[in-house]
């Protein structure tokens, strides 16, 4: 499955990009979980949509609070949970 790349411009002018895993919306809030690279080593983050409807832009800030973080989390979970995985069927290398 081909993930969406998206850029964000950070406050300081920087520009980060990172990877789609899954979106959902929540309460009438959008969230994203992205990683920060294609690779099985990626750091993950959960973003929050702050933008207001009619808004141009999204404005997307990373999930601080615990209670919030841990409720988003789990609906994400669930989430991957549901994606098949393939099995890597090559036999291990003996030592």
């Amino acid at each position: 499955m081909k993930r969406e790349k998206v850029s964000f411009t950070t406050e300081d002018g920087r520009t980060e990009e990172f990877f789609v895993e899954e979106e959902t919306r929540i309460g009438g809030v959008n969230y994203l979980l992205v990683t920060d690279s294609d690779g099985e080593e990626a750091n993950a983050c959960i973003l929050k949509d702050l933008s207001e409807d009619g808004d141009e832009e999204a404005d997307f800030v990373p999930v601080v609070d615990d209670t919030e973080f841990h409720a988003v989390a789990g609906v994400f979970q669930q989430m991957l949970e549901d994606t098949v995985l393939v099995q890597d069927t090559k036999e291990p290398e003996k030592a």
